[in-house]
């Protein structure tokens, strides 16, 4: 429910959202650099591109998110006065013309977003490789004065839309001297744009962080993963499954990282000679420790050392012949495509939708064909025959069995993928440094992990991850169950004794599991006493704590720190790993469980929306989590094609409310949308509750249509872990560690105890941009705003103006997201 606050606040929350407003306005100017230098720090205009008729069309196998792109192209063209044509089944829409390339209008791109595959219909086309269809092309587009493209598809799609470009002239000179065109046709259509986007659930094209569609395939092959886990474990199987990818082992490589998989092949990185025993032995090895299952990942491209296919029937009989499992095969296959996409492909797509007509606006003759691709949280545009080469050269590095240059090529993320997968796989609690029990470790030093705030999805990832690293470098693991309760009170749940070592076993599967297994509370430690907390901390000899939580978890890390000079059991390395659904804690843009939740809230929405189809119009007002952080609001939002999301960063007033209102009725009256949707975060406003809306767009809108309210509450911290919330939290746990090792090997002293009060021990680990970075909590202090619990600076507020451009609601100007970027670009940073 929304949280009510009284008058004496109002001034401090109007003067705070004025102050989130001004740094909005200040963010980094790299983030509207247009790819014209000249037009650096200018916002576009309604209106811009009157006169300009824009062709978008799919191609190539299809993908999830592709709707959610060709909306953002059709409804950003509209906003800049643009005429937008969809060419429907790809080239070959675009060499038969007629109806196969119709203009686009706004209410048609409606209600797409949850669609899986591609409205519009992609088909492989062997006319447009000859010069003759290529004409044929050329002379449909120009008969509709089409003159800019969208192109949507993978490499082979995008590196012929170039070609097609190079060869517009030639074309048309053709054309006109075969009486096909007229002079007149000839000098309109004098060249041709061409913009692409990377449609991909393979995710293997060079220049991009995310294809479009790879997001929503792992989620895929991790249902998939986690329904088998069931049945395996129950019988004592093994199961070996055949994922997608063509000739790239990410969807393997990742869904390994993310299911806990006992193996993964892949293309690029090829098992040893006689990896048969090898597997063999590790697969042995986890039945001896009580593992019931093993899953096993096999990538449809996977090859040997010398090139050899290696196949899922391959490895079955290995298993079976060798070990005598009980072994089954499933071959997940186009499953992987279908379903709806994924809140990260919706709104990966819509971005890069709205940013492919700005880059088309932009463009002149001279300007090379270029991709819209994401760098880290960032929109950017990269030449295009640049990632083409460089995604041929990969696969060139693997043909010539040069595997180690075919990873490079791949880039950090996927180096990071591999090199954690093969750290976690790899690792076994050292005999010689533990007791049988895998728990007690002879180098005396304890390290601590406990869990602060509410329950986010990931945070089970990245205790798992902390403590089978931790072991295998010789420290012990103290769980502190139930947070500071459980560390000051004991048991309140039941444990026999809730500060206890977590041995190997203890977490194995946990990165499935929602919530939190080591039980959590929403409260700081200044609530329970710094010196209570010290005394025990030092009771248990911990050296070291990992802290995972939301905005609590940082604040009680501060206050530790800040605490140092009273107690010295403060006087230890600790760090904090992000975790709430609120995505609310300073230094990182991204936090564990955020994702899980947009994935949450995007699903309910749909099935809100559907519940309206066929009956009668309605408008839904739904409530989402936050506190004062309206990122769920706004994210799920675009995600969900929402008309409207009011958040506390932004004022919400009646004259927008009024607007709103006239916009649902223009939509639902003239465009024949029969539904509507209002997302409100939690404390968006005290006085525009969300009961309150609903009795406003009810009385506004009789006649029209009917308003409902829905408050979603804790069904948002529910549901199962999704991808990227298992790996983030697999690979932020693994660096936390090593991080806090080098601190403890810096300042441990001769008697053992280790001591260190500098800043740099007491840090916060979050996502800035594309890496990984420890930031002091105290240097944090000064960007946030405690009052409200949020950073002063959240780079997704520049999101908000495209948010309500794609549902129709004219904005003053909008300013670019996209800056112009090389390939190259993509391998300075340690992405994950």
């Amino acid at each position: 429910m929304a949280m009510q606050t009284g008058t004496s606040n109002d001034v401090q929350l109007r003067t705070n959202s004025q102050l989130i407003r001004s740094n909005r306005d200040s963010l980094d100017r790299k983030d509207s650099i247009m790819t014209d230098p000249g037009r650096e720090g200018q916002e576009l205009e309604g209106g811009s591109g009157i006169g300009r008729a824009i062709g978008v069309f799919t191609s190539g196998g299809d993908s999830q998110g592709m709707n959610s792109s060709v909306r953002a192209v059709v409804r950003m063209g509209s906003y800049l006065g643009c005429k937008v044509f969809y060419i429907k089944e790809g080239y070959q829409g675009m060499v038969d013309g007629g109806d196969n390339i119709v203009e686009a209008t706004w209410a048609s791109s409606s209600g797409i977003m949850q669609r899986g595959g591609t409205v519009i219909g992609s088909a492989r086309c062997k006319e447009f490789r000859e010069r003759e269809g290529r004409l044929r092309a050329a002379e449909n587009l120009v008969i509709k004065n089409i003159t800019n493209l969208v192109v949507i598809g993978g490499d082979g799609s995008l590196t012929g839309a170039n070609l097609f470009r190079q060869e517009w002239a030639g074309l048309l000179d053709e054309l006109l001297e075969k009486g096909r065109i007229s002079q007149q046709q000839r000098k309109e259509c004098s060249h041709l744009n061409i913009v692409g986007l990377v449609g991909s659930i393979d995710n293997d094209f060079c220049g991009t962080d995310m294809t479009i569609g790879a997001d929503t395939a792992l989620h895929r092959i991790v249902e998939a993963v986690d329904c088998i886990a069931t049945t395996a474990s129950s019988h004592q199987r093994c199961f070996v499954m055949e994922v997608m990818g063509r000739h790239c082992g990410y969807l393997a490589l990742v869904g390994a990282l993310a299911t806990e998989a006992d193996w993964v092949f892949i293309p690029e990185w090829p098992p040893e000679d006689g990896w048969e025993d090898t597997l063999c032995r590790k697969l042995a090895n986890e039945r001896s420790m009580g593992q019931r299952l093993n899953i096993i990942l096999v990538a449809e491209g996977a090859v040997d050392r010398k090139g050899n296919p290696i196949t899922a029937d391959m490895v079955k009989k290995v298993v079976t012949d060798k070990l005598k499992y009980d072994t089954r095969v499933t071959v997940l296959g186009h499953v992987q495509r279908g379903g709806k996409p994924t809140a990260f492909d919706r709104i990966l797509g819509s971005r890069m939708g709205a940013e492919a007509v700005l880059a088309l606006m932009d463009a002149t003759p001279n300007t090379p064909a270029c991709v819209c691709s994401l760098d880290g949280n960032q929109t950017v545009r990269v030449p295009l025959m640049e990632c083409v080469e460089r995604t041929q050269a990969v696969q060139k590095a693997m043909s010539e069995n040069n595997f180690e240059e075919a990873v490079r090529l791949r880039g950090k993320s996927f180096q990071n993928n591999l090199l954690t997968y093969r750290m976690l796989t790899k690792l076994r609690p050292p005999k010689d440094k533990c007791d049988p029990s895998g728990t007690s470790c002879s180098t005396g030093i304890k390290l601590g992990v406990m869990s602060i705030g509410a329950p986010a999805c990931g945070s089970n990832a990245a205790v798992r991850s902390f403590v089978r690293v931790a072991l295998t470098k010789g420290y012990e693991v103290l769980g502190l169950h139930d947070s500071f309760d459980g560390l000051i009170f004991g048991s309140t749940t039941g444990l026999i004794d809730p500060v206890k070592p977590m041995s190997w076993t203890d977490v194995q599967g946990w990165s499935g599991h929602g919530g939190s297994l080591l039980g959590t509370k929403k409260c700081v430690g200044s609530r329970y006493g710094m010196q209570k907390i010290a005394e025990k901390l030092k009771e248990h000899n911990i050296s070291g704590l990992l802290i995972i939580g939301g905005f609590e978890a940082y604040h009680s890390a501060l206050e530790m720190a800040e605490a140092r000079k009273e107690f010295d059991a403060f006087c230890i390395p600790m760090v904090v790993i992000p975790c709430t659904i609120s995505n609310n804690v300073p230094g990182t843009d991204f936090s564990l469980g955020a994702d899980t939740a947009l994935n949450e809230i995007t699903d309910i929405c749909d099935r809100i929306k559907q519940s309206a189809t066929g009956t009668k119009r309605r408008v839904f007002v739904v409530e989402t989590m936050g506190g004062y952080c309206g990122y769920l609001a706004t994210m799920s939002g675009l995600a969900g094609g929402a008309d409207a999301a009011y958040i506390f960063e932004e004022d919400v007033n009646i004259t927008m409310l009024r607007d709103d209102v006239f916009h649902l009725k223009d939509k639902i009256v003239n465009m024949g949308v029969q539904r509507g949707l209002i997302l409100r975060n939690e404390n968006a406003n005290s006085n525009y509750t969300t009961d309150f809306i609903e009795h406003l767009f009810s009385e506004e809108g009789k006649g029209v249509f009917t308003c409902r309210k829905n408050v979603l509450g804790h069904m948002q911290q529910g549901g199962m872990p999704s991808p990227f919330d298992r790996n983030f939290g697999t690979k932020m746990a693994a660096k936390a560690l090593q991080y806090m090792s080098d601190q403890i090997q810096q300042s441990v002293e001769s008697s053992g105890k280790v001591y260190r009060n500098d800043p740099a021990s007491a840090v916060l680990l979050g996502m800035q941009r594309r890496h990984l970075s420890f930031t002091p909590v105290e240097e944090l202090k000064k960007t946030t705003d405690f009052t409200h619990r949020i950073p002063k600076d959240q780079w997704w507020l520049k999101l908000r103006p495209l948010l309500r451009i794609l549902t129709k609601h004219k904005e003053k100007a909008y300013t670019p997201e996209g800056i112009f970027a090389g390939v190259d670009d993509f391998e300075d940073e340690d992405n994950i």
